[in-house]
């Protein structure tokens, strides 16, 4: 039998090297003609996009919006809104300030050609290092490529953008220098506070152009680029002044400062001008960009410059104001609320705190936009009303329990703080007093449709409650507008309606896009009306039984009106002296009752240490105050409570008054 013969090793071998051979030339063949359709394609898409290129200064500008920025009453800037710009050339924008953008986003930036492999590998290395995803963290982008990001890619997802970036880097090279494309990041970064590029970053932060900032200020800057809002100096300045020292390190280890320049810097950080220090007037700032034409502020394509009616000193004064008192006489921990306005009497505002920084608060504006019942601070119109009808200061009301039948309702019987009834007073004492039964008389008798025409005139904007319960505040109000009503008191009897804005120019060429044209004068009251109000007003503050003695002034005569509203949900002291005006609101933003605060307690001391900060080293104005001839106090002592009498028989007890005051029955 003749056996098979077996395949020598050697042979089985061959082919099995000839196997390999031929997989490692179909994978070579395969790699090289991918390498190939992709070059080709990269060319191709390179060569597409370079034909679209704009021109490279074309590109320094990406804002949609332009930038809005508020000068105070003294020409200094306060405050930023918008999107913050300013277009420099990277060659005109400090070296120090070049620097520490290329050292920190890209050192190789001036000798590759758009891409990093290096960079790229080193940031997939990291990112795999620290357990995320190839392409999740750090990208190893260049500055060019972070160009076409910002420029062209933004919107697109995360890995089509990132193969876009190759053909669009390659173009950008292609067609633009190193110092173009340099410009182009350093005008559209986003570097936090609405600041749009390294020379709107200069200015917000240090007051200065990018022309000007030195190696400390430049590390600061270029340490935004990261993660701008989480490092802005004006949110956490002790936080970007440690990530400024990250930046200088770097600078320091490739060789763009010495090691005397990198101590120094290092033991010197940058610090915010005094205007980013200042947070002050951010409610202000807010108010006049709403209160002003929406394509002019809030929408304007424009960059804008807003002069305004902001006092920096007052502004602090009130500031400080809320600041000591919470932490001298409120329990460690209130939840309580507060807001100030401070205007002139022509209603030029001059300081405006919308409430206290507590549990996330600080952009719901409570000086413009809580609607709250005044109280008794509403009582000033009543009883204006009252005087313009004709009566006199000296005339006496009946301060006894009333009943009136309201239809639909029932019944209403308002009562006196103090539930107790002081009988016959004279009008200026039931002011001073607060009495609520003498107010609601007044009311009924001159008439409700009387006193909602004088709130009108005064510049009441929001709704009037038609009903008895009128004279006592039931009607809802912000702070900012119950001050303008005030305000006309000291403006003996005109309007006053309260505004800020006061021109809006091109902040480039200057023109002048709007003009706060001063109004006709509108007189809401006579002059004898404003002048007797100013003095029963004072004695809110000056007589012996006063509700808003706490509000005065050691130096200067002052006049005004507290108002607390039922439950004590809210409490008021506005008032003025002879230079400006001022009202303070307390409350909750829930509506949950004070506990012990009345506008004579909290809201007059709030007011008293604003006003004293106000006029600190500014001589006395007298009040235009008209003393009525030789005001009588009626007997202080309480008259026991009385059946209350219907409404049918309020009016001939309140012409019984009045005829009483006029002969001195």
């Amino acid at each position: 039998m003749t056996k098979a013969k077996s395949t020598p090793p050697r042979k089985r071998r061959n082919i099995v090297v000839r196997a390999i051979t031929g997989v490692f030339r179909l994978m070579r063949w395969i790699v090289l003609r991918l390498i190939l359709i992709g070059g080709l394609t990269v060319a191709a898409s390179t060569a597409w996009v370079l034909v679209q290129l704009p021109e490279a200064n074309e590109l320094l500008d990406g804002r949609e919006r332009g930038s809005v920025t508020m000068l105070d009453r003294n020409g200094r800037v306060f405050a930023w809104r918008g999107e913050q710009g300013g277009v420099l050339s990277s060659q005109e924008m400090s070296e120090d300030l070049r620097n520490a953008v290329v050292a920190t986003e890209d050192k190789r930036f001036y000798w590759h050609f758009g891409l990093s492999p290096r960079g790229i590998a080193g940031a997939i290395r990291i990112n795999l290092r620290e357990g995320r995803s190839a392409l999740s963290g750090h990208g190893g982008s260049t500055i060019t490529q972070q160009v076409a990001k910002l420029v062209f890619l933004s919107d697109y997802p995360t890995m089509t953008r990132k193969l876009l970036e190759i053909p669009y880097a390659l173009a950008m090279e292609i067609a633009y220098t190193k110092e173009e494309i340099l410009s182009i990041y350093m005008n559209r970064a986003y570097l936090g506070a609405s600041a749009n590029g390294f020379e709107a970053a200069a200015q917000r932060y240090f007051g200065i152009s990018a022309r000007e900032v030195d190696v400390p200020q430049s590390a600061m800057l270029a340490g935004l680029l990261t993660a701008p809002s989480r490092f802005a100096p004006t949110r956490d300045l002790a936080r970007a002044q440690n990530r400024s020292q990250v930046i200088l390190r770097l600078m320091h280890e490739q060789g763009y400062i010495d090691d005397l320049t990198f101590a120094l810097a290092q033991a010197n950080p940058a610090e915010l001008s005094a205007s980013a220090r200042s947070r002050a007037g951010g409610y202000f700032a807010d108010w006049v960009m709403s209160d002003g034409p929406e394509f002019l502020t809030r929408e304007t394509a424009e960059d804008v410059r807003i002069a305004t009616t902001f006092d920096r000193d007052i502004q602090a004064a009130a500031e400080g104001a809320l600041t000591s008192v919470f932490e001298d006489l409120v329990r460690e921990g209130s939840q309580a609320q507060a807001a100030i306005v401070v205007m002139s009497p022509d209603g030029a505002v001059r300081a405006m705190v919308g409430g206290r920084a507590i549990g996330g608060a600080g952009t719901f504006n409570r000086a413009t936009q809580a609607l709250r019942q005044p109280g008794s601070a509403f009582k000033p119109i009543v009883f204006a009303a009252g005087l313009e009808s004709g009566m006199d200061p000296n005339d006496l009301v009946n301060d006894a329990p009333i009943t009136l039948r309201i239809p639909g309702s029932g019944d209403w019987s308002p009562q006196n703080y103090t539930r107790s009834y002081m009988g016959y007073v004279t009008m200026w004492e039931a002011f001073a007093r607060s009495l609520n039964t003498p107010a609601v008389r007044i009311s009924e008798t001159t008439g409700r449709g009387s006193v909602i025409t004088m709130a009108r005139s005064l510049g009441w904007d929001g709704d009037l409650n038609d009903s008895p319960a009128l004279a006592l505040g039931a009607s809802e109000t912000t702070l900012l507008d119950l001050t303008g009503v005030y305000a006309a008191f000291l403006n003996r009897g005109v309007r006053a309606e309260p505004y800020g804005l006061l021109t809006l120019s091109l902040r480039e060429s200057g023109d002048v896009l709007l003009e706060n044209q001063a109004p006709v004068p509108v007189r809401a009251m006579s002059e004898r009306t404003a002048g007797y109000m100013t003095w029963m007003m004072s004695q809110v503050v000056s007589s012996p039984f006063g509700t808003g003695r706490r509000a005065a002034l050691e130096d200067r005569s002052v006049a005004g009106k507290t108002g607390t509203t039922q439950a004590a949900r809210d409490a008021w002291f506005v008032g003025f002296s002879g230079d400006y005006v001022a009202g303070v609101w307390m409350g909750y933003d829930d509506n949950t009752p004070l506990t012990g605060v009345t506008g004579g307690g909290l809201p007059a001391e709030i007011w008293k240490r604003t006003m004293e900060g106000v006029h600190a080293g500014r001589p006395a104005t007298p009040l235009p105050a008209l003393v009525p001839i030789a005001p009588q106090v009626a007997a202080p002592a309480p008259q026991p409570a009385t059946p209350a009498p219907s409404q049918q028989n309020e009016a001939p007890n309140l012409i019984e008054s009045l005829l009483r005051g006029l002969f001195g029955g």
